[in-house]
Parts: structure tokens; C-alpha cells; sequence
């Protein structure tokens, strides 16, 4: 079993990588974020999922400043290492609109339909 290295993952053009947040028991499909190489090391170091704010040009650790943190379980690579699947454990709503994930819109029959309201 080799080390790894994320520098061996695809970045994009701006060296940033989509990782998808998946909860590790239910499954639901929570949110999508952008790492870069030292993001993906902080995460796997830390444990805390850490994400690469690209409005702030910051690591952005979730839950630190709302308390949803994002407890790494196990993180995946895609068959052409250009995407990520972070299982986490998730503490609090994922999003930041307050709802329990973010893909909280769907589109039936040519409108969008609001899933779920945020929590209180």
C-alpha cells in the first residue's frame, strides 16, 4: 500500500479540486466544496474537513465559526482523481442557509420545488 500524496490528485487550472460531502450513515448528499492539495492534507491530518474558500482565497474548516462541523470518516478518490467523497460526520446542517444539506431544490416538471425549509 503506497503513501499518499495529494499532489497526485487532478486540480484544476487554479489547483482546486470539487468534493462532494456525503453523511457516512445515511448517505444523504450534503453539500459540494473546493479543496486545494493543503486543504485535502489539513483535512486527512485534522480529521476537521477543511475547504477552500474561493470568495476569501482562505481555508475555510467547517463548523468553525456555525458549530456544523464536518467529522472526516473516510475520504475517496474518483477514478479519474479529480474528485473527491468526503464520508463525514455531520453535526448541525450542512448548509449554510441553515437546511440539513444543500441541495434542497428540485426541478419537476420545469419548476423548482423547495425541498425542505431551514431549521431553527
Amino acid at each position: 500500500m503506497a503513501q499518499f500524496d495529494p499532489n497526485t490528485l487532478r486540480f484544476d487550472a487554479q489547483g482546486l479540486i470539487p468534493c462532494i460531502a456525503q453523511d457516512a450513515v445515511s448517505g444523504a448528499v450534503l453539500m459540494m466544496a473546493w479543496m486545494n492539495a493543503a486543504a485535502v492534507a489539513r483535512t486527512l491530518a485534522t480529521g476537521r474537513v477543511t475547504y477552500w474558500s474561493r470568495s476569501r482565497q482562505d481555508f475555510w474548516v467547517k463548523g468553525e465559526s456555525s458549530g456544523h462541523v464536518q467529522e472526516l470518516v473516510e475520504l475517496r478518490i474518483d477514478c479519474d482523481r479529480d474528485c473527491l467523497l468526503a464520508l463525514v460526520r455531520q453535526t448541525g446542517p450542512a448548509c449554510h442557509t441553515n437546511r440539513a444539506v444543500c441541495f434542497y431544490t428540485a426541478l419537476r416538471d420545469g419548476a423548482e420545488v423547495e425541498l425542505m425549509a431551514p431549521e431553527d
